[in-house]
C-alpha cells in the first residue's frame, strides 16, 4: 500500500535552532500512530511539516495527491460572549450542509449538540465538536495535536477509544501526539519516539521496552505499557528500528 504521508530525510530548523533532524517516517491508510516525546523533541513542528504550515530545511515530504486532511487543535479561543450554536461552528468559514453537519456530529459521537451554544459545551463537548469539524470532509488522515489537553484521565481514555471508532469507519489513518503515553499508545497500532530525531519506532509494547524509550521516558512507564497486547490488525512493523548514530539523551 503507498503511504499517505512520507518523510524522506526530512530536517527543519528555525534560524540556528535545529528542530528535526534525518526524519524518516511514513503513514499508511487505516493505522493509527502516536508521536511521543519530551518537551521540546520537534512533535508539533513535525505535524506543522505535515500539513504545510512549515517548509523543511532538507529532504522530502510526500503526500498523496489530493490528501484529505482533518485537523484536531490542541486549543481553540472563543469569546463565551459571542453568541453562536454548535451548527454555526461547523459552518464556518464556509457553509456545509445541514447533513454533512449531521453526520460528522454522529460521527464525532454528539449527535444532540447541534442546537447547543458553543459556550455551554463542557471541555469534553468541545472537543468532541472540534473532532466532528475535522470530520466534515471525511478526512484520509486525521491529526490530533494534544487534542485531550484538559481532560480528566476517564475523558481522554472515551475520547481515545472513540478515535478507533472513527478509524473504523472511516478508514481513515490517525496520527496522534500526546503527553498521555498510557492512554494514546494503548489506543495505538504504532509508535514513533521524538526526540529531535527518531530514536525508535513500531509496536507499542516493542517501543515501550526499548532503551530509547526509557532513556527519555524512564522505565515504570515503560514497564506498564509493556504488559500491553495489541489486538488490531491493522499494526504495522513488528519492531524497533534504532538510530544508533543519535543517541537518545534524557
Amino acid at each position: 500500500m503507498n503511504p499517505l504521508v512520507e518523510f524522506k530525510n526530512v530536517n527543519l530548523s528555525y534560524g540556528r535552532h535545529e528542530a528535526l533532524r534525518d526524519v524518516n517516517m511514513s503513514i499508511s491508510g487505516g493505522e493509527i500512530v502516536t508521536i511521543v516525546g519530551p518537551n521540546g523533541s520537534g512533535k508539533s513542528s513535525l505535524l506543522r511539516a505535515l500539513i504545510g504550515a512549515l517548509e523543511p530545511a532538507s529532504g522530502q515530504i510526500i503526500r498523496a495527491e489530493g490528501l484529505r486532511l482533518g485537523y484536531v487543535p490542541q486549543k481553540l479561543h472563543i469569546d463565551p460572549t459571542l453568541p453562536m450554536t454548535v451548527t454555526r461552528f461547523l459552518s464556518l468559514p464556509s457553509k456545509v450542509s445541514s447533513s454533512t453537519v449531521s453526520a460528522a456530529l454522529t460521527q464525532a459521537g454528539v449527535s444532540d449538540l447541534g442546537a447547543r451554544q458553543m459556550s455551554r459545551l463542557s471541555g469534553g463537548q468541545f472537543q468532541r465538536v472540534l473532532l466532528a469539524r475535522a470530520l466534515l470532509h471525511k478526512p484520509q488522515l486525521l491529526l490530533l495535536d494534544e487534542a485531550t489537553q484538559g481532560l480528566d484521565q476517564p475523558g481522554s481514555a472515551a475520547f481515545y477509544r472513540h478515535i478507533e471508532k472513527v478509524r473504523d469507519e472511516l478508514n481513515c489513518a490517525v496520527l496522534m501526539i500526546s503527553h498521555e503515553l498510557h492512554v494514546v499508545m494503548s489506543a495505538s497500532d504504532r509508535v514513533i519516539c521524538l526526540n529531535g530525531h527518531v530514536c525508535c519506532q513500531g509496536k507499542p509494547d516493542v517501543v515501550a521496552s526499548a532503551p530509547e524509550y526509557r532513556a527519555l521516558f524512564g522505565s515504570g512507564t515503560g514497564g506498564a505499557l509493556a504488559l500491553y497486547r495489541h489486538d488490531h490488525d491493522h499494526a504495522h512493523g513488528d519492531g524497533c528500528d534504532h538510530d544508533h548514530s543519535h543517541e537518545s539523551t534524557t
